[in-house]
């Protein structure tokens, strides 16, 4: 999935862009760890995927408008693969807290100089395109966001009756600036079985992208309603004490903190082809296969073998007369594993010791 050129749109000035860009870097281990996630390898393309999503955001938004959102340890790994960037570009987390503390802590830093400010909440490891698509569907959805002063979510139409992400519950259509389409959210869904999959997908429901646009302001007011366990931390941030806020936190989703339990959440349709290459086996919808089905990176050649998955970082790989297998080579470690289980590489590191689960700190 390649990335489009930019669009010649001259970027909002009131339009903000925070990139999520955490993560614990199990889903593509061993190339993947905690000091090196998913985000700084190339999955889609020839670059890191984080790379080809700050384009997007300055396609988007201003430079000095774009935030990153990380932890202390990903902080030079960033600058490696970005360049040089300016030092406020980065807002370091005190500790991991997922998308809720994160999320709030942003708005209100924002909000601080700029009362007038709308977010586009982007992952940093997400492969998009065509851009051009993308930015029609935010710029709408930010329109939206300030004319109704609601929530939105992106949606994305599924295609597969997928039993790995969220899903949204249409409700009444939204009138939104263009073309795009969008709707106000009846509810969310946890991940599905595969039976209730393929019962969303023939109703109607969408993918939950975790693509979120808001001002931040309404974003704020949301969380004192709707989310005591984070509005009632707020002052700890008025106060400027950022370690207290996220010390205090719970651990918690945007979307169970606030999204799921507001009647304020909109959702605009996305045109655009969306994956959260979420594990190994993902690269088949991401990457072109060979004859054989293989998804071949590196220098890896398959002969008389047949759907599977392959990285060589290092050296080579070679494979003769094996189907359906993973095989990664980065360092000194090589999986193989049957491409099927690769989504559940959690538990299998949950089994092996610290200095294999995240080799680069051993």
């Amino acid at each position: 999935m390649p990335e489009s050129t930019a669009s010649s749109e001259t970027p909002d000035p009131t339009l903000w862009v925070t990139i999520l860009a955490g993560g614990s870097g199990t889903r593509f281990w061993p190339a993947s760890t905690p000091s090196r996630p998913k985000q700084l390898l190339p999955l889609v393309g020839d670059r890191p995927l984080i790379r080809d999503t700050l384009d997007r955001a300055l396609a988007l938004a201003r430079k000095d408008r774009v935030r990153i959102l990380t932890g202390a340890h990903l902080l030079d790994p960033f600058r490696d693969a970005l360049g040089e960037m300016d030092p406020a570009t980065f807002l370091i987390e005190p500790q991991a807290r997922g998308t809720g503390p994160v999320l709030v802590w942003a708005a209100w830093e924002i909000l601080k100089t700029h009362s007038d400010a709308t977010l586009v909440s982007l992952h940093a490891d997400h492969a998009i395109e065509p851009l051009d698509a993308f930015l029609e569907v935010i710029r709408s959805g930010a329109r939206g966001a300030r004319e109704h002063e609601a929530l939105f979510t992106v949606a994305i139409p599924p295609t597969r009756p997928e039993t790995g992400y969220g899903y949204i519950q249409q409700g009444d259509a939204l009138d939104l600036p263009g073309e795009i389409e969008g709707f106000w959210v009846r509810s969310f869904v946890e991940k599905p079985d595969a039976e209730t999959a393929h019962e969303y997908l023939n109703k109607g429901y969408a993918w939950n992208s975790g693509i979120f646009i808001w001002q931040a302001s309404v974003f704020l007011e949301e969380v004192r309603a709707v989310a005591p366990e984070l509005g009632g931390l707020l002052h700890l941030l008025e106060a400027g004490d950022v370690e207290g806020f996220f010390r205090q936190a719970p651990a918690i989703s945007v979307d169970e903190a606030v999204l799921e339990r507001s009647s304020r959440v909109a959702s605009v349709r996305a045109t655009f082809k969306w994956d959260d290459v979420g594990s190994w086996e993902a690269l088949s919808r991401t990457q072109v296969a060979d004859e054989g089905g293989n998804i071949l990176m590196g220098s890896v050649y398959a002969v008389a073998s047949r759907e599977n998955v392959v990285m060589a970082e290092e050296g080579s790989v070679v494979l003769f007369g094996v189907d359906g297998l993973a095989v990664v080579r980065s360092g000194d470690i090589v999986l193989v594993a049957d491409r099927s289980r690769t989504p559940d590489l959690k538990s299998l590191l949950e089994a092996l010791p610290p200095h294999l689960r995240d080799p680069d700190r051993s």
